[in-house]
C-alpha cells in the first residue's frame, strides 16, 4: 500500500533531552528542505537549551506535525539525533548558521539541510498552495444521508472554468486542519499549470467522514434507493461539486495510487456524466491472487502487519489524527517475524480482537465470496470515461492490479473505449516522485518519472480541458535491461513467440527440452530457518527488494540454482511468465517461490557503482513469485499433497518487460520460503491461520527436470520491433 509520505510519518511521536558539548550555539529556529525521492518538503528545526540540555522539535508545516527527537549529540560540529521513524546527521558549519546533512529512514537517505534563511517555497508546499489556491472544505451528503468530508481548492485565478481532478483516500486528506494544505499537491505539481479546481475526500468511514468504513467496499450493481457503495458515493460526490462548486466547467477526472487507485477503479462502472477521465495507478485489484496480502493464496505477512497495526485501528469518532501503530521491539523484522511464531499468535500478542480486518482475513483462508466480491473486475463493463492505468515492474504491493485492470478493461470493452496502459521501472508510487532513475543498485540511465508526467499531464488535459492531440499509445512499456520506453499496440505486444525455458542437470537452463530420465534436484525446507527475502537486516520491507541482488540465495543450500550460458544475443521477454514445476515433497502441502534472475556478466564497464555491493556478476531479480502449492487445482478448494508423489505446480507470474543482454546470464531460482515477505507454510495440511508449533516440519522437495516431467518457465520472446 502506500508507503512513505509525510503523512504516515504524523503517527509517529517521541521525547528527547539531551547533553551537548557547546562548542556552537544551535539554538532558535531552522528552516530546511527534506529532498525525498526528487520531492522537496519543507521541514524546520525549533532548537531551545535549559541547563546545558537541548530540547530539538522537527517540524512539518505540511501536516502541523511536531516530533520531537532523542539521543542529539553535537560534537565537533557533527549533529546527530534519532526519531522514532528514521535518524539525522549534519555538519554544523562555524558561524553556527548552516547545517547539511542526511535523514536516513530504513536504508535510504535524503539530503536534509537547514539554515537560518527560511527558503524559497517549493512548489507544492503550504505556502505555495496558498498563494494560488482558495481552500474550502465541506461535508457532502451522500444518498444516505451519511456525509463524506472533502476539501476543494480553487484557483484563484477565476477569469476561466476549471475541471474537477479527484482524489478519493483513507490517508487521511487534511491532517495539518483547516488553516493548513494537503501534502499531496507535493504530487501533482507537473499537472497544476494546466488549470483545475483540486478536490480531495476522506472516504466513508475514514478521518473526518463520516459513516463506518469497509476495507475495499464491495461493488453492488443495480443500487436502488438508498443503497450505496463507493461507487455511489463517488457519483454523488461529482454530482454535488458539478452543480456547488463555481468555475467548474462540467468535467471532471479521478486519479489516485494503491487504495486510492481502487477507488478510481470503482468510479468507472456506471459513472457520472461528468466523469470523463480515470487513472487508476497500482490499483487495489484482487487481495487473494496478486495483491498485497496474498499471492497465489501465499499470505504476505509482513505488509499486512504493518499496515493493519496503524490503518486497521478503528476510530470512536471523526478525526484528523492518524492512530499511533502498534508497538513492537527491534530492527530484525526477520527475527522478529519468526520469534512470533504461527500466525494466530498475532491477534494473542499484539492485536486481539480490535482489528476487523485482520480478523477478516483469519476467518477466510481459502478465496470465498468475501475475496471475490472485492475484486472489481467483473463490473468494468460499458465504460464511458477514458482510462489511464498506471503500474510499476518493481511494485512489490499491485503490480498485478495494475495489468489486470488494463486486461479486464481491455476485454470487456472491445473496441469501444479509449483504454491505455502505462508501466515504468517503479517501486509502489514512484512514478508519483521527483526522482526515478533507479530502483536500489539498478540503473535506468533516465529519470523515467519525467515521462510519466507528460503522459499524465496529456492524458487529463485532453479529456478534462479539450486541449492537445490525444496520440498516447495504447501500452507505453518501459523495458529494463534495454532501459528504454517502447510504444505497443497491445499488451501482451502481438509480436511474441512463445518459449519454454526447461530445467536441466547440473544447473542448467535450455530452450531445448531435456532428454534423460529419472532427474531431479532435491533441497531440505526447514520452517524454523525460512530463507529470508534479501540479505540486508531492517525493520520495515524495503521497496528495493524486487531488484535485489541474489547472489545471497544462491548460497543457500535450500534454494535451487539454474542457469543459461551467457548469452550470444539479447533477448527480450515481454508478457506473462507461467511457471510449470513437476515436484514431490515429503509433507503434505509445500510453497513454491519461482524468482526470475539476470545475471550481470563479471566485467562490467560504465555501470554506477554504490557502497553496498558490487555490480560485476550481479544477480538481480527481475521477477520472483510465490504459489501456495494447496492451492495448484483450485484456489476454492484446497488439495493436500501425497508424500513421495511426482505433481506438477503450475502457476502464472507478473509480467515483465525486460532485456537479458548479450554476455549476461539468464537465471531461475526455486525455493519454498521467502521470509518474512511471505508467511511460513508448515508443510503440513493444515489451517495455517489457526495452526500450532507443533504443525511445523522439516520436508524434502524434489525438482524433476527430465523427459517425461519436464519443469519449464514458459516466457513470451519479443521477436520484432
Amino acid at each position: 500500500m502506500n508507503n512513505l509520505k509525510i503523512s504516515v510519518l504524523s503517527a509517529l511521536l517521541l521525547c528527547l533531552s539531551a547533553q551537548f558539548s557547546f562548542s556552537q550555539n544551535i539554538t532558535g529556529d531552522w528552516f530546511g528542505l527534506l529532498e525525498m525521492q526528487g520531492i522537496k518538503i519543507p521541514i524546520n528545526l525549533q532548537v531551545s537549551e535549559q541547563d546545558h540540555a537541548y530540547t530539538i522539535h522537527l517540524l512539518s508545516p505540511e501536516e502541523g506535525a511536531d516530533w520531537l527527537a532523542t539521543d542529539v549529540r553535537l560534537d565537533a560540529g557533527k549533529l546527530t539525533f534519532l526519531l522514532a521513524f528514521g535518524s539525522y546527521e549534519g555538519q554544523v558549519d562555524g558561524a553556527a548558521g548552516a547545517i547539511t546533512g542526511t535523514f536516513m529512514q530504513r536504508s535510504e537517505k535524503s539530503p536534509l539541510n537547514f539554515s537560518r534563511v527560511k527558503p524559497e517555497a517549493p512548489e507544492g508546499s503550504s505556502e505555495w498552495v496558498k498563494s494560488r489556491y482558495q481552500k474550502k472544505e465541506v461535508y457532502i451528503p451522500m444518498r444516505d444521508g451519511i456525509r463524506l468530508f472533502t476539501s476543494i481548492y480553487t484557483p484563484k485565478d477565476t477569469t476561466r472554468r476549471y475541471p474537477l481532478l479527484i482524489t478519493r483516500t483513507p490517508y487521511n486528506i487534511e491532517p495539518a486542519g483547516e488553516n493548513g494544505t494537503s501534502a499531496a499537491f507535493l504530487f501533482m505539481t507537473h499537472l497544476l499549470p494546466d488549470g483545475y479546481i483540486v478536490v480531495m475526500q476522506d472516504v466513508r468511514g475514514r478521518f473526518m467522514s463520516e459513516g463506518s468504513f469497509v476495507d475495499a467496499r464491495p461493488y453492488q450493481p443495480g443500487k436502488k434507493g438508498r443503497e450505496t457503495d463507493d461507487n455511489s458515493d463517488t457519483y454523488d460526490s461529482i454530482d454535488w461539486l458539478v452543480k456547488n462548486v463555481p468555475g467548474n466547467n462540467g468535467r471532471a477526472g479521478i486519479f489516485g495510487v494503491s487504495y486510492d487507485g481502487f477507488y478510481s477503479t470503482l468510479a468507472l462502472p456506471a459513472a457520472h456524466p461528468a466523469l470523463k477521465a480515470a487513472s487508476p495507478q497500482a490499483p487495489v485489484t484482487n487481495w487473494f491472487i496478486g495483491d498485497d496480502w496474498h499471492h497465489n493464496g501465499a499470505f504476505f505477512l509482513m505488509d499486512a502487519f504493518n499496515f493493519y497495526s496503524v490503518h486497521g485501528q478503528p476510530r470512536s469518532k471523526p478525526t484528523r489524527e492518524w492512530p499511533r501503530a502498534i508497538k513492537w521491539t527491534g530492527q530484525d523484522n526477520y527475527r522478529f517475524f519468526l520469534e512470533l511464531g504461527p500466525l494466530k499468535n498475532v491477534g494473542a500478542r499484539f492485536f486481539g480482537d480490535s482489528i476487523q480486518f485482520w480478523n477478516d482475513v483469519m476467518a477466510h483462508p481459502d478465496y470465498d465470496n468475501f475475496w471475490k466480491a472485492r475484486d472489481p473486475r467483473p463490473h468494468l463493463k460499458n465504460l464511458q470515461p477514458a482510462v489511464l492505468t498506471v503500474g510499476g515492474w518493481f511494485d512489490a504491493e499491485d503490480c498485478y492490479g495494475a495489468l489486470r485492470t488494463y486486461e479486464a478493461i481491455e476485454k470487456q470493452n472491445p473496441g469501444t473505449l479509449p483504454n491505455r496502459l502505462i508501466v515504468g521501472p517503479w517501486s509502489h508510487g514512484q512514478w508519483g516522485n521527483g526522482q526515478a532513475d533507479n530502483l536500489g543498485n539498478v540503473h535506468w540511465g533516465s529519470n523515467t518519472a519525467e515521462h510519466f508526467k507528460d503522459v499524465e499531464r496529456r492524458f487529463f488535459r485532453y479529456y478534462l480541458h479539450g486541449e492537445g492531440t490525444m496520440d498516447l499509445p495504447e501500452a507505453d512499456i518501459f523495458i529494463t535491461g534495454a532501459n528504454r520506453w517502447h510504444s505497443f499496440g497491445s499488451w501482451p505486444p502481438r509480436n511474441v513467440v512463445t518459449q519454454k525455458i526447461y530445467f536441466q542437470p547440473a544447473g542448467g537452463l535450455s530452450f531445448s527440452a531435456p532428454t534423460s530420465a529419472d532427474k531431479y534436484d532435491e533441497y531440505l525446507a526447514d520452517p524454523m530457518k525460512p530463507v529470508p527475502y534479501t540479505e540486508d537486516v531492517h525493520r520495515g520491507r524495503t521497496t528495493a527488494y524486487m531488484t535485489d541482488d541474489q547472489r545471497f540465495a544462491s548460497r543457500r543450500p535450500d534454494v535451487l540454482t539454474y542457469r543459461t550460458e551467457p548469452l550470444t544475443e539479447d533477448l527480450t521477454l515481454t508478457g506473462p511468465l507461467t511457471a510449470s514445476l513437476f515436484v514431490s515433497t515429503t509433507g503434505t502441502d509445500a510453497d513454491y517461490v519461482v524468482k526470475l534472475i539476470d545475471v550481470f556478466p563479471d566485467t562490467l564497464a560504465n555501470y554506477p557503482t554504490n557502497d553496498k555491493v558490487p555490480m560485476p556478476g550481479y544477480e538481480m531479480l527481475v521477477r520472483g513469485e510465490v504459489m501456495r502449492g494447496r492451492y495448484r487445482n483450485s484456489f476454492e478448494k484446497p488439495e493436500p499433497f501425497t508424500p513421495g508423489k511426482v505433481t506438477e505446480v503450475k502457476f502464472e507470474l507478473p509480467d515483465v518487460a525486460h532485456t537479458f543482454r548479450r554476455g549476461h546470464q539468464l537465471m531461475i531460482q526455486v525455493q519454498s520460503s521467502w521470509f518474512p515477505l511471505v508467511d511460513r507454510n508448515p508443510q503440513r495440511f493444515v489451517n495455517i491461520y489457526r495452526c500450532s508449533e507443533n504443525d511445523f516440519q522439516k520436508a524434502t522437495h524434489r525438482l524433476y527436470h527430465d523427459q517425461a516431467r519436464p519443469s519449464h518457465l514458459q516466457v513470451l520472446r519479443l521477436v520484432s520491433e
